[in-house]
């Protein structure tokens, strides 16, 4: 008696697997925007999970922006609101928008670091880390200037709350 033969399994090639339509794309990026705004740059790296034409996806991209489907005001808008909702400081916010690839005029409109806003949450984010009392000694005071600036506050206001 002989055995069966054994067949290879079927992998997938990339010949074997269809590249996406620009209609695909779209429903895809549009799915991704349903859930939540996404920067243009944000988008695209999110569609290279689909497809390598990044020609495509620029377009796909452009034309999201251009049905105003996709804005990177909206997005820099709501990702400001989230962060000083989670008690974040201007630097922090910033350098993230950075990383998410948002033009650094767009930053520069939404993050005014000297707007009293800024001032005001650095001293809830501090009070509530650590009370209303002022630190009794440079250590304590250290601490506090420490979690501040992970958080992403500037010196300025940061040494602000000691003055008082």
């Amino acid at each position: 008696m002989s055995e069966p033969a054994m067949s290879e399994p079927h992998t997938a090639t990339p010949a074997d697997t269809p590249q996406p339509t620009a209609a695909s794309l779209r429903v895809s990026a549009m799915n991704l925007l349903a859930r939540r705004e996404h920067s243009a740059e944000e988008l695209r790296q999110k569609l290279k999970r689909y497809s390598d034409d990044e020609l495509l996806i620029e377009q796909v991209v452009a034309r999201l922006g251009a049905d105003n489907l996709q804005s990177d005001e909206r997005y820099v808008e709501a990702f400001v609101a989230m962060r000083k909702r989670q008690g974040k400081g201007p630097l922090r916010v910033q350098q993230e928008l950075k990383q998410k690839g948002v033009a650094g005029e767009l930053i520069a409109a939404y993050l005014d670091t000297s707007d009293s806003l800024w001032w005001d949450l650095a001293e809830d984010v501090r009070q509530r880390r650590f009370g209303s009392e002022q630190p009794a000694d440079l250590k304590g005071k250290a601490r506090q200037v420490r979690f501040l600036q992970y958080r992403g506050f500037t010196s300025e206001q940061i040494m602000g709350l000691f003055r008082s």
